[in-house]
């Protein structure tokens, strides 16, 4: 009876008969599996008996699962034995409800700081400009409860994502072994070569379709010129026979039979043309999915492999360097064999890496790299990746190896082989690999989850109230799997041109990187979704990797920002700041945008404003600049807008960080774009009038004592209602020498109003401004100054010239 239980046993997983030659087995309490059945019960990875587990705490579990799957004692239930946890439930609650138990400081620890989670178990919130992001955002989407990315007390009761949270904080401390340790060079090698002979029939393939397509088009436009050629040739000997002409005549007709000969050979090799660049762009579109397709099968066959060595090197082996060191193993889990599904991370990337800085080395050695010549994936892979310890690490060092290489302005050499350097980048030659599919591969290599996501994105050529009805816009980019959770990266917009480089090396030669400056946008490494969303929508919703996806509509609705915007830490306070805003009856619009604390000393502000649908900025003779009002109160820039006249207007708004000393050297000043408005006027019940034809910029008194710490003493807003006379004072907080006001009124001449403003300087500091106005209106004050001192001549024997202080705009009547 045991003999034939033993030899045609069920399989415990699918429950039918498995017979010895695929049988796994027998295991816990003499179960028995199929080969293709020994997979983990969790994740569906495929185990052997060096790499399954048994649950060592349920006896009457008899499932496998890998190393990372294996259930454990701790982490993941709440009591009193969880890691961490057991001291903290035993402090007595203290009056401010803060768990001091929670405040550790040794490695592998966090605390209430690192949470967040202080002003939550305090009851309040903090202003900080985090929050006011988040306030923002959860104002644009309708969640006033979701603080993203952070841990409210709530949470505390999930010991699960305690535990995640424990894991994020400690990915950049743990350092895991490099790839050497556990798989073979030639081994991954020898997968790599089986890849590229796969891709060498499938560029054969794309060959021989190409010559086919073009043989095809050719015969076919043969035929076609020949039929037209003897029916244009038969017409013009019908007519030479039925009609006698005289030798003139007969020489016109030769003429005029060969210029219609001319026009039909150019009719046709236009259309021709025409035919062939859409066939083209057919075929590069087929060729480009079957790219990606085989892309995909080949890097889940890397993932593979990698998976399966890593598990049998942690059967016998730590995969950590530092071990022992303040870590202990139910914190230190191993990368997921397999991919998780899509999920909002629990961490911003704020509190993942606060500055670029930070990987510093790690940059350095993508630069070396991309200077340095490789003839395998696996040879450029490793060498990047070599020295990094964490998952972050190796998708950086291959983010900034891609940004460097700068793949967009590459030459190649026409026969290129793949078995050359710059043959691994054949791809990006033939126009079937994007930087998104490149990065999805060389992440395989290094052993890490990716994907290439599809949708829409607000590109080149995108202008706010577009909408996205067709393949205009369409994009993709990538998401991959590092400290704990998917996390967006965009290479294409991440490079950038070299900087103050001389010679850009070409394709395959080696350069001395000392001798150039590579510039990037760190802001498509690791992007938050909360602002990803604002310039990239998913075609699947789930790869927003928000709690709560927006439809379209809201992704054509959000405000057209750039990367700037956020680098500034920059935010809109309104709820209804939108891609288009819509004027009142008056023609009036505000734009208002938030600033950070920390960047209000710094940031100046700009603008342009031009009419939608043309490069026009003019109205009758009048720079549409004169239509907008610019002011700072606080942390807020208001852009309010004036309509001249019924129609669209498009209103970027330009930005730059600048210190008062650099401002005050009067050198060009160069601003970059943060956001651009659509401004619709339906209707317009009053018509306007320009502002005073005053210096550019913001209005107000604020910019004085910014840049120059000149504080109002008398009128602290941009605008003032006055008499016939006014008298503005400030007090000067450090030396400041040779003052000068200008008044401008629309319609009167500066020079013929430059007699109604003078000023004084009194011992205590004080600036005194005294304005007369020769007839009510609306006028326009700009004040100049520049630092004691500023007067003096430099080599060349000229002035430093006056710098710019602030503005006033002032209505002047009899009433006030």
């Amino acid at each position: 009876m045991y003999r034939m239980n033993f030899y045609e046993s069920t399989c415990f997983r699918c429950n039918q008969t498995v017979y010895q030659v695929d049988r796994v087995g027998p295991l816990k309490d003499f179960t028995f599996f199929h080969s293709g059945c020994f997979k983990c019960a969790v994740c569906g990875t495929k185990l052997t008996l060096k790499t399954y587990y048994n649950n060592q705490h349920r006896q009457e579990d008899k499932e496998v699962y890998c190393c990372s799957h294996v259930p454990k004692i701790g982490p993941g239930h709440l009591d009193g034995s969880a890691v961490g946890i057991r001291s903290a439930l035993n402090v007595p609650r203290s009056a401010n409800f803060v768990n001091e138990q929670i405040r550790g400081s040794g490695k592998g620890t966090f605390d209430a700081e690192a949470l967040n989670i202080r002003p939550h178990l305090n009851g309040h919130h903090n202003s900080s400009n985090n929050n006011q992001q988040t306030h923002q955002y959860q104002q644009h989407h309708g969640d006033s409860s979701y603080q993203y990315g952070r841990f409210d007390a709530s949470a505390l009761h999930i010991a699960h994502a305690l535990r995640a949270t424990e894991l994020q904080k400690a990915y950049n401390k743990a350092r895991e072994k490099p790839i050497d340790y556990y798989l073979d060079k030639d081994e991954q090698t020898q997968l790599e070569m089986k890849h590229r002979k796969e891709e060498d029939d499938l560029y054969r393939k794309f060959a021989r379709q190409r010559e086919e397509e073009d043989k095809r088009m050719r015969e076919e436009f043969r035929d076609e010129w020949e039929k037209e050629l003897e029916r244009l040739t038969s017409r013009f000997e019908r007519e030479l026979q039925t009609k006698k002409k005289r030798p003139d005549e007969q020489k016109v007709m030769t003429l005029r039979h060969q210029q219609e000969r001319e026009d039909l050979e150019k009719n046709m090799t236009i259309r021709r043309d025409k035919k062939k660049e859409s066939i083209t762009r057919k075929l590069l579109e087929h060729e480009r999915a079957a790219t990606a397709a085989l892309v995909e099968k080949q890097s889940r066959e890397m993932l593979e492999l990698i998976n399966e060595k890593r598990s049998e090197y942690m059967m016998a082996e730590s995969l950590y360097l530092d071990e022992g060191d303040g870590y202990t193993e139910d914190v230190l889990l191993p990368y997921p064999s397999q991919a998780p599904i899509p999920a909002p991370p629990a961490l911003s990337k704020f509190e993942v890496y606060n500055d670029p800085v930070e990987f510093a080395d790690i940059d350095q050695i993508a630069i070396s790299v991309a200077q340095e010549d490789q003839k395998t994936f696996t040879d450029l892979v490793r060498q990047l990746v070599g020295r990094c310890g964490s998952d972050i690490e190796k998708a950086r060092t291959i983010f900034r190896w891609i940004t460097v290489k700068n793949l967009n302005t590459m030459q190649f050499d026409d026969n290129l082989r793949g078995d050359t350097p710059m043959g691994l980048l054949r791809g990006i030659k033939h126009g079937t690999e994007s930087y998104h599919v490149l990065f999805k591969r060389l992440c395989s290599y290094a052993g890490l989850h990716c994907v290439v996501i599809k949708g829409y994105s607000k590109s080149a050529g995108y202008q706010p109230g577009v909408r996205f009805e067709d393949n205009r816009f369409r994009n993709s980019w990538n998401a991959v799997y590092v400290a704990g959770a998917w996390r967006f990266v965009q290479c294409n917009w991440g490079a950038r041109h070299l900087v103050n480089a001389k010679e850009v090396p070409k394709a395959g030669s080696k350069g001395k990187s000392d001798s150039l400056r590579y510039e990037y946008d760190d802001h498509y490494f690791l992007t938050d979704p909360r602002e990803f969303i604002y310039e990239f929508f998913p075609l699947q919703s789930e790869w927003q990797l928000l709690k709560n996806p927006i439809t379209l509509q809201d992704f054509e609705e959000l405000p057209f920002v750039r990367s700037l915007f956020f680098r500034y830490g920059l935010y809109f306070p309104d709820t209804n700041t939108k891609a288009v805003m819509y004027t009142d009856s008056t023609g009036a619009a505000t734009v208002r945008i938030a600033m950070p604390a920390h960047m209000q000393s710094s940031l100046i502000f700009h603008y342009n404003l031009k009419f939608y649908d043309s490069d026009g900025d003019g109205f009758d003779g009048v720079s549409l600049k004169r239509f907008v009002m610019q002011s700072v109160v606080g942390n807020i820039v208001a852009f309010r807008v004036h309509a001249p006249c019924s129609g669209a207007f498009l209103l970027d708004i330009f930005a730059n960080a600048v210190t008062p000393k650099e401002y005050l050297t009067g050198e060009p000043m160069k601003f970059k774009s943060v956001c651009k408005f659509k401004i619709a006027c339906e209707e317009l019940q009053t018509v306007m009038v320009p502002l005073p034809d005053c210096a550019s910029g913001e209005w107000g008194p604020t910019k004085a004592t910014r840049l120059f710490g000149l504080v109002p003493i008398t009128h602290q807003d941009a605008l003032v209602f006055a008499g016939r006379e006014l008298e503005l004072q400030f007090r000067m907080s450090r030396p400041l020498t040779d003052f000068m006001a200008t008044l401008h009124k629309n319609g009167v001449e500066e020079k013929r109003l430059s007699k109604f403003v003078s000023h004084s300087v009194s011992d205590d500091d004080v600036v005194t401004f005294v304005i007369s106005f020769p007839e009510e209106g609306q006028y326009g004050l700009d004040i100049y100054t520049r630092e004691l001192g500023g007067s003096q001549t430099d080599g060349s024997g000229e002035k430093h010239l006056l710098t710019h202080c602030c503005k006033y705009l002032i209505n002047s009547s009899k009433r006030n």
